[in-house]
């Protein structure tokens, strides 16, 4: 049978990530040849030739099988349109591209474009009256087409200026995934929770039972399962998905390392295989498909999917991330993290590696950008940032040139704080990560299992710590990150500090008469001090530009031990734990501690606690015989000492549920205390310990966000 041409006369036309060539019968998806049948393929054509309008049964009947034809028709054409649908990806009960319309007949309501180029050249006729005669009347006709010309491009410049300058209109967001359970961006232990998508699915990071499993979506209802992977990769962080879409490139993010195994994961199916050769942090696909650009340490290394022919790409003077090539593949641009300031911004490098420099320098103070994409077009290049003050979507318009150095666009603006912005093939629409941030402390019940929340004193709390003798409590404000003091049943409350120092945790002096903090100011490292606990301006105790983190007090409030932060949050930087004398101010390495972090003093001053960097042994440093010994092999963080000294509390992350286990000290066996599932019924999606309550009571923080995916047409509004 012949077949006919689309109504406007293209025989190859495109429908989000698909192309039909209605001449040779090929159906692509993302320029991948499709298996598909003769009889779907000639109903797929029959409907592209007349979209958005209703082709009836009767119509197809003709078509497919013609009147002379005895088949059992409804039978032959319902198996058609459900194999049609299984290669689009399509569903009956949702459509994007297939609508049945009862006992009529079906309908395509996806947009089709035309990709054969129809433009006709112009014939401009003159009379025949003489070269002088022509080339006077065409001096008239040449002006006004100049004049018109440059009206229209007027025009046209007008019109993009003010369809590309932001209007008080704002963009429709839309909810696309409901299970409040997604993983959320954590730039400080560099988690960055990517999405891809092929226009049909959305692959992205979900918690399940307190532990990051890999998950897909359809675009069309937000419908998600969890894809299977092997047990090796702990934690699965989205790299970027091939230009074909078939394959994702895949790393984990449990262990402690900060360089990770690299693993390539079917989206249709099929087993995860293992890049041979290849640890990085992150990793894209290359524009040709065959080979992947991975990120280790400052360096960014093209390499085979098969781990073959490394060469170095560029090296970066911080932690290249969210590794985004342009759609045209002549530019990369990347997300820099530089953890001796906290900050990421967006950087940008051609594809001869040449002149790798800031995308928007300058723009906000400290850099807070990142989590960059292109869209198809290359039109827009949308990221995050906390330029407002709160974490929004915006867009930098890209073409045409004239508009190449306007500035961004704030597409989204609340409540929610929105991340990680993606791009579908064939359109303008970007979906990101929308979390509703809810953390809630709680504190183990005597003699129970379960969890109860702490105190209304504590009800807006973000972390929370007792005074060794119990009479006092601090805990971070959970909206502003301030911090607080108060007896612990509530009264004399003081606002200690306020924004913007940000503070990650406290300890308080035996005598209860000052804090120990961690904390950071804007573009500057993580550093320790002292403020007293009546109030008073924070004491930073060391000088220079190095991480300071864990500070912990000897039992005779003299001195305060520390550690640095693991790889994972500053890369290449020597590890140790050290005794700082807070009368000469100066810090001693403790010996042997080389690759250790974390610590923690034993109450009565003979023991400190710490972690080896691979977050998988925890060690005891004996301080009367200055001699170091293994207590546990376990996944360890967070270690608590009890208040008599004769226990270390710690949470396993590596395990499933993530549990909290409690050993005796100094050889003792390590026994389960609590897991996620004591929290219930509080629908927490993963959790921390914290500390200790009077009575060695657990204390954790449970977060109970809620986290999905949205969705925003930059062509709606």
């Amino acid at each position: 049978m012949a077949m006919a041409e689309h109504s406007d006369g293209a025989m190859q036309v495109q429908f989000g990530i698909f192309e039909a060539d209605l001449k040779s019968g090929e159906l692509r998806r993302s320029g991948v040849r499709v298996r598909l049948q003769s009889q779907p393929f000639k109903v797929l054509a029959a409907l592209l030739m007349r979209p958005g309008e209703v082709v009836t049964r009767e119509e197809l009947q003709q078509q497919l099988w013609g009147a002379d034809t005895t088949v059992d028709f409804d039978h032959s054409l319902g198996i058609a349109v459900n194999k049609l649908r299984e290669a689009l990806g399509d569903n009956a009960e949702n459509p994007r591209f297939v609508e049945t319309l009862s006992k009529r007949g079906y309908r395509f309501i996806a947009p089709v474009r035309n990709l054969e180029n129809h433009a006709q050249p112009l014939h401009n006729e003159f009379p025949p009256s003489g070269a002088t005669a022509a080339r006077r009347a065409t001096l008239p006709a040449a002006w006004l087409w100049v004049t018109g010309a440059l009206v229209a491009l007027c025009v046209a410049l007008g019109l993009d200026l003010l369809l590309s300058t932001p209007s008080h209109r704002a963009f429709r967001v839309v909810q696309v995934t409901f299970s409040g359970h997604l993983l959320e961006n954590d730039p400080e232990t560099e988690s960055f929770s990517s999405s891809a998508s092929d226009g049909t699915r959305l692959y992205f990071s979900d918690i399940d039972n307190g532990d990051p499993v890999l998950a897909v979506a359809l675009t069309a209802n937000g419908e998600s399962s969890h894809i299977h992977l092997p047990s090796e990769i702990g934690a699965p962080l989205i790299g970027s998905l091939s230009p074909d879409g078939s394959e994702l490139i895949v790393h984990g993010h449990l262990q402690a390392e900060p360089e990770q195994p690299l693993w390539i994961v079917p989206t249709l199916g099929g087993d995860a295989r293992r890049v041979p050769n290849a640890l990085a942090h992150d990793a894209t696909w290359m524009p040709d498909g065959r080979h992947l650009l991975i990120a280790n340490g400052n360096d960014l290394t093209i390499i085979g999917t098969d781990g073959s022919e490394p060469h170095r790409f560029i090296s970066t003077p911080g932690l290249a991330f969210w590794l985004r090539w342009a759609p045209d593949g002549k530019r990369l641009r990347f997300t820099l993290r530089v953890p001796e300031r906290q900050t990421t911004e967006l950087w940008e490098v051609g594809a001869d590696a040449i002149n790798p420099h800031p995308v928007l320098a300058g723009w906000s103070q400290p850099a807070s950008e990142c989590c960059g994409s292109w869209t198809p077009d290359g039109e827009y290049f949308v990221f995050q940032s906390s330029h407002s003050g709160s974490i929004e979507i915006w867009a930098l318009r890209e073409h045409p040139w004239y508009l190449s150095n306007r500035r961004p666009i704030q597409i989204t603006n609340g409540p929610l704080s929105f991340e990680a912005p993606g791009t579908s093939p064939g359109n303008h629409r970007i979906h990101f990560i929308g979390v509703d941030p809810q953390i809630e402390l709680l504190e183990a019940i005597p003699r129970s299992s379960a969890f109860t929340s702490m105190g209304q004193n504590l009800s807006a709390a973000a972390f929370a710590e007792y005074s060794p003798d119990g009479k006092w409590v601090a805990w971070l404000n959970a909206s502003d990150g301030s911090l607080w003091r108060s007896r612990a049943d509530g009264s004399e409350r003081i606002e200690l500090t306020t924004s913007p120092l940000r503070i990650f945790n406290m300890k308080w002096s035996p005598d209860d008469r000052r804090l120990a903090l961690m904390a950071e100011e804007p573009g500057r490292p993580w550093k320790l001090y002292t403020i007293d606990s009546e109030g008073g301006k924070p004491s930073p105790l060391i000088s220079g530009d190095r991480n300071e983190a864990d500070p912990d007090w000897s039992p005779d409030g003299q001195s305060i031990v520390f550690g640095r932060l693991p790889d994972r949050m500053d890369n290449g930087q020597p590890k140790a734990i050290y005794l700082l004398n807070l009368q000469t101010r100066k810090a001693t390495e403790i010996p042997g501690s080389t690759g250790l972090f974390s610590p923690r003093l034993s109450p009565d001053g003979r023991y400190i606690a710490a972690i080896r960097l691979d977050q998988k042994a925890l060690l005891l440093f004996d301080r009367t015989d200055q001699r170091w010994t293994t207590a546990a092999i376990h996944g360890v963080g967070d270690p608590t000492w009890s208040h008599d000294s004769r226990y270390v509390y710690f949470q396993d992350f590596l395990e499933a549920g993530k549990p909290i286990y409690r050993i005796a000290i100094p050889a003792g066996k390590a026994e389960q205390v609590a897991t996620i599932a004591n929290l219930r019924p509080i629908a927490a999606t993963d959790y921390r310990l914290i500390g200790l309550a009077p009575g060695d009571l657990l204390i954790v923080s449970a977060r109970t966000s809620t986290v999905n995916l949205y969705r925003v047409d930059l062509n709606e509004r």
